[in-house]
């Protein structure tokens, strides 16, 4: 049978991601903090974007190739990073990587991967982007600087809105710790998912190798104490100057919900802007990041690249990004679904699910390419 008729949208291979993977590495992956109200909130306001359709348009076909920061890829999506993915999958930062590269989509590693950047050079063909989480000392810094570029990754996303390490009850009440402590809740949850298991056998304990090549942290940590929080600042407006300064390429900052500060960062050099609320992991109290798209869309003017994440969980969903002012939309909870869901053919499937996605619903639209989607927003009180 045809893998889309089992698993034709992302709810299908959550369905399946929760049942096979322990019930610790669930609750990471899918939870937020707090009551998580802004994870609910961004799924409300991106379903208020309503589009009008146009018919009788004639042959044509949609075009969803994406020029952005001068490299060309083959959808307006990518894949985010994501701390852990070796624990929420085995091997998931090697499958992506060479999925991304595949698909000629960005693959962002991120800073508290499982992996070193080293470890998945050889994978990322030329699609590799490098999240740095950033660390209190210059020399550190310098260091994973040099070793990310020596990798083949071009381009650095500079995450800052991660002050200080949320709560994530969720995540608590599993008692998650890196790595994972061994109990006996925690073995009987190990040996009634061995798919996970195997895997984690066969790639080794899940550690956030990366961090750990500058901290070293005896016994086992919180996931909201482990090495990468250890070596993490609280930068302020000069750290990217200084950032600017010592990376060649392009500096992308992630983690930005305010117009103001949108500005600033254009004013000041960043290359991008990477509008996200951490999919409501980091605080409870604010707005959808797809309601403060169009603010900071209009304070960096038209032709600024704009990244968007948080509650994306489909094409239509992209194409209301792009058409609010998004030149680039990222997922990153999504593809972990799909990974635990199926493992290398579940990056396949969600890969599949969302470019066709964006095509059905750029054909109801009238229009062959992505930027003509603000065309088509019904105007909304």
């Amino acid at each position: 049978m045809n893998i889309d008729d089992i698993y034709p949208s992302l709810n299908d291979l959550k369905k399946r991601a929760k049942q096979r993977l322990p019930f610790f590495a669930w609750e990471y992956l899918d939870s937020a903090t707090g009551v998580e109200d802004q994870k609910t909130r961004n799924r409300i306001e991106l379903d208020k974007i309503l589009f009008e359709t146009r018919i009788l348009r004639g042959e044509y076909t949609p075009n969803q190739e994406t020029t952005f920061l001068g490299k060309t890829y083959s959808h307006p999506f990518g894949v985010a990073p994501v701390g852990m993915s070796g624990m929420i999958w085995p091997g998931a930062e090697y499958i992506l990587a060479r999925g991304c590269a595949d698909a000629k989509i960005p693959y962002c590693l991120s800073a508290v991967a499982t992996v070193t950047p080293e470890m998945i050079s050889s994978s990322i063909g030329d699609m590799g982007w490098m999240q740095l989480y950033p660390p209190t000392d210059p020399n550190v810094r310098r260091d994973m600087l040099r070793r990310a570029k020596d990798s083949g990754f071009h381009t650095l996303v500079l995450t800052v809105d991660v002050p200080a390490p949320s709560r994530r009850e969720r995540q608590r009440r599993a008692q998650l710790t890196i790595p994972p402590r061994i109990t006996p809740k925690m073995l009987w949850e190990t040996a009634t998912h061995p798919s996970w298991a195997l895997g984690t056998a066969r790639y080794g304990q899940p550690r956030l190798r990366f961090a750990e090549s500058y901290v070293k942290v005896k016994g086992n940590t919180s996931s909201t104490a482990h090495p990468g929080y250890i070596i993490r600042g609280k930068p302020d407006w000069n750290y990217l100057s200084e950032l600017r300064d010592e990376w060649d390429g392009h500096i992308i900052v992630k983690g930005v919900t305010s117009a103001h500060d949108a500005s600033k960062l254009k004013d000041v050099g960043a290359d991008a802007v990477w509008v996200s609320n951490h999919s409501g992991r980091q605080f409870d109290g604010g707005q959808s990041s797809i309601e403060t798209l169009p603010g900071i869309r209009k304070a960096v003017g038209d032709s600024f690249p704009l990244i968007f994440d948080s509650g994306v969980e489909g094409g239509l969903d992209i194409l209301r990004a792009i058409a609010l002012g998004a030149n680039f939309v990222m997922l990153g909870r999504a593809f972990h679904y799909a990974l635990a869901a199926l493992g290398k053919k579940g990056f396949e499937q969600m890969a599949f699910i969302l470019s066709d996605d964006i095509n059905t619903n750029m054909y109801q639209m009238g229009i062959e390419e992505l930027s003509q989607s603000s065309d088509r927003i019904i105007k909304r009180d």
